[in-house]
C-alpha cells in the first residue's frame, strides 16, 4: 500500500475512532449514572470537562505536531486517549469519569489535527479534497452508526466492559500509525510558544464553559474575553507565536473557517430544534427519532465525495456556496413541516449541504495553509467543528422560547450567512502557500 493510501487509512481510523467513543459514551450515561449513583448534572459534567478540553486544546495539539512530527503526536494521542477510556471502565466513582474524561479530551486534542496534519503532508493540493472526502464520509458514518452500536453494545456487555473494549480497535489505529514513515525533519524549528498556548487554552475554555454551563455564563465569558484579549497582544509581539502569521495571511483560511462554524453551529442547532419538534408535536419517541436523523448522516456519506469531485473540477466557491444554500433551503423548509417524512426530505438537504461544505472548507483551510503550519490549522479547523455546534445548540435553546418555526429561521439565516461568506472564498484549484 502506498504512502498516501496508508495516511488516508490512519486518518479515517483515527477519526472514526473519536467519533465511535463519544457516541457510545453518550449512550451510556444513563446506566453510568445509576450504576455510579450519580446525579444528572454530575454526569453532564463529563461531557462538559470533555469539550472545555479538547476546544482549548485543539490548536495547541496541531502546533506541537508541526514541531515534532504528526505521526508522533498521532500515536501519542491515541495511547493517552484509548488508556484513558479504558480507565473510564474502571472507574469506582463518577468524579473519576469526569477526570479521566477531561485526560481524553486533551489526548483527543493531540490526535485530531494529527489525522489532518498527515493528509496535508502526503496528499497534493489537488488531491486533498478527495482525500478529506473520504474522511467526512466516514465520520458522518460512525456519527451514525455509534448510538445504535452503542445501545446494542451496552446492553449487551454493560457500559464498562464497552468502554474497555476501546482499546481493541485503538490497538489496530496504532499498528497502522507505524506503518505510515515519519516524515523528514524541518530545519529551523522553535519550539512551543508556553505563555500563548496558555491564553488560548484559557480564551477557548471560557468561551465554551460560558456557552455550556448557563450558571456560570457571565464570570466565564469576561475571562474568556479578557483571555482573548491577552492572548491577541501576546501573539503580536511574540518571536514564534501560536498561530504562525502565514496562516492567517491567507484569506482562504479564515473565511473556511467562518463557513465551517455556520454550518456545523446552523446544522446541530437544527437537530437540536428538530428533536423537540417530531417528539413533542409529531410523537416520536427516541428511537424512531434516531432513525429519522439518519437521513441526515446517509446525506452527508453521499455528498462528501460528490464535493470532492466537484471541487477538483470547479473550484471550493461554487461548490461550498451551493452547499450553503442547500442546508438554508433544508432548514427553511423544516420550519413549515407537519409530518415526519417532511422533516426527513429537509434533513437529507441539510446533510447534503453539511457533508459538502465540511469537505470543501476543510480542504480549503488545509491545503491553502504552509505545509509546516498543517497541525495548526488542522487543530483551528477541529475548533470551529467543536465550537459551531455548541453555539448552534445555545442559541437554539434560546430560541425555542420563540417557538419551532422562528427557531429554525434563524438557524437558516446563520447558514446563509456561511453562503455569503462562502462567496469569499477561491475560485480555482486550492494552491497550497510554501
Amino acid at each position: 500500500m502506498s504512502r498516501p493510501r496508508i495516511t488516508l487509512a490512519v486518518s479515517v481510523a483515527g477519526a472514526m475512532l473519536v467519533a465511535l467513543d463519544g457516541t457510545v459514551l453518550t449512550v451510556a450515561q444513563p446506566t453510568l449514572r445509576r450504576d455510579l449513583d450519580a446525579t444528572f448534572a454530575q454526569v453532564q459534567w463529563a461531557s462538559t470537562g470533555y469539550l472545555i478540553a479538547v476546544a482549548g486544546l485543539l490548536v495547541v495539539g496541531g502546533r506541537l505536531g508541526d514541531l515534532y512530527g504528526h505521526r508522533r503526536l498521532l500515536l501519542t494521542g491515541l495511547v493517552g486517549f484509548a488508556a484513558a477510556s479504558a480507565a473510564i471502565g474502571l472507574a469506582p466513582s463518577i468524579g473519576w469519569v469526569v477526570a479521566m474524561r477531561v485526560v481524553q479530551g486533551a489526548f483527543g486534542a493531540l490526535l485530531q489535527p494529527a489525522t489532518l496534519g498527515l493528509l496535508r503532508t502526503a496528499y497534493p493540493a489537488e488531491r486533498l479534497g478527495s482525500a478529506i472526502a473520504v474522511r467526512t464520509s466516514a465520520i458522518a458514518a460512525a456519527g451514525a452508526a455509534g448510538p445504535v452500536v452503542g445501545g446494542v453494545a451496552v446492553d449487551m456487555f454493560g457500559w464498562r466492559a464497552v468502554a474497555l473494549l476501546g482499546l481493541i480497535p485503538a490497538v489496530a489505529v496504532g499498528t497502522l500509525v507505524l506503518a505510515v514513515p515519519p516524515a523528514p525533519a524541518t530545519p529551523g524549528k522553535r519550539g512551543l510558544d508556553v505563555r500563548g498556548a496558555a491564553l488560548y487554552a484559557a480564551t477557548l475554555a471560557g468561551l465554551v464553559l460560558a456557552l455550556v454551563h448557563p450558571p456560570a455564563r457571565w464570570p466565564a465569558l469576561a475571562a474568556g474575553l479578557g483571555c482573548a484579549v491577552a492572548f491577541g497582544w501576546h501573539e503580536r509581539r511574540s518571536a514564534d507565536p501560536l498561530v504562525p502569521p502565514a496562516v492567517l495571511r491567507v484569506r482562504a483560511v479564515p473565511v473556511a473557517l467562518g463557513v465551517l462554524g455556520c454550518v456545523s453551529g446552523a446544522a446541530f442547532g437544527t437537530l437540536f430544534v428538530i428533536t423537540y419538534l417530531v417528539q413533542d408535536g409529531f410523537g416520536l419517541d427516541p428511537l424512531h427519532t434516531g432513525l429519522l436523523a439518519l437521513w441526515l448522516s446517509a446525506a452527508m456519506v453521499l455528498a462528501a465525495p460528490a464535493a470532492g469531485r466537484l471541487m477538483r473540477r470547479h473550484g471550493p466557491r461554487p461548490v461550498a456556496v451551493g452547499a450553503l444554500l442547500a442546508a438554508t433551503a433544508g432548514i427553511a423548509s423544516l420550519a413549515g413541516a407537519e409530518r415526519a417524512a417532511a422533516v426527513g426530505a429537509g434533513l437529507v438537504l441539510l446533510g447534503a449541504g453539511l457533508g459538502a461544505a465540511m469537505v470543501v472548507a476543510t480542504a480549503t483551510v488545509v491545503g491553502h495553509a504552509p505545509a509546516e503550519a498543517a497541525g495548526v490549522v488542522g487543530g483551528l479547523q477541529q475548533t470551529a467543528m467543536n465550537t459551531g455546534p455548541v453555539a448552534g445548540i445555545a442559541a437554539a435553546a434560546t430560541l425555542l422560547g420563540y417557538g419551532t418555526p422562528a427557531a429554525l429561521l434563524v438557524l437558516a439565516g446563520v447558514a446563509a450567512t456561511g453562503a455569503a461568506l462562502a462567496t469569499r472564498l477561491p475560485s480555482g484549484v486550492p494552491a497550497p502557500v510554501r
